[in-house]
């Protein structure tokens, strides 16, 4: 398991070659740690189960640079969506979309209803995704257990199925708030980085 830093000049083409090689990674986001892999990689994706004891019936979250690649996954995008992305992206809020029936998806979403996106404020990870594209990533930490705020630990425990380790010292191990816009109503479905009474506050409705 190879570690840069997240400034080390070749930490971003380093990252990239790894991710289209079909390898698992380890990046810093603007919350946690986390396991990336590119989606329509299923051996790579396969292996961020295996590095997480992750059940196999829930699906990984999806991380993009822009709203444009959000788009692009084929969701549909109601108006809470508009309200809270507006405000907070790039950063800590993760949203369950909803899949239109009359817009094209990515191969791999295929059977899916859900699924769940964010833009992070992190630099590296955005310029990375620019490459790349929208990339599956999910904390990195056994299922269950709390995320490491350092690399170094964070790798230890989903070793050895983590390839390369892009190293921004120690981040917050709060994660995002997730809100499943999906139905009539936005719903909190973990209350993380905001608050839930923030979230309703900026929907305008109670908690």
């Amino acid at each position: 398991m190879r570690t840069l830093r997240v400034d080390d000049e070749d930490a971003l083409s380093a990252a990239s070659k790894a991710l289209r090689a079909g390898e698992v990674i380890l990046v810093p986001t603007d919350t946690v740690y986390g396991l990336a892999a590119m989606p329509d990689r299923p051996e790579a994706v396969q292996r961020i189960y295996l590095a997480k004891n992750r059940p196999a019936h829930l699906p990984l979250p999806v991380l993009a640079a822009s709203l444009g690649q959000v788009r692009q996954l084929g969701v549909e995008f109601p108006e809470a969506a508009t309200v809270l992305s507006a405000r907070w992206w790039p950063g800590p809020l993760t949203m369950a979309f909803g899949l239109s029936p009359n817009s094209p998806r990515p191969r791999w979403l295929t059977g899916r209803d859900e699924v769940a996106v964010r833009i992070p404020a992190h630099a590296f990870l955005l310029a990375l995704m620019r490459d790349t594209g929208v990339l599956m990533v999910t904390s990195a930490n056994r299922h269950g257990e709390p995320t490491s705020p350092s690399a170094g630990e964070a790798g230890s425990h989903v070793a050895p199925h983590v390839d390369l380790v892009i190293d921004a010292g120690t981040l917050t191990a709060v994660p995002s708030t997730l809100v499943n816009v999906r139905g009539p109503n936005a719903v909190v479905e973990r209350e993380g980085a905001i608050s839930r009474e923030t979230i309703a506050a900026a929907l305008d409705r109670p908690a």
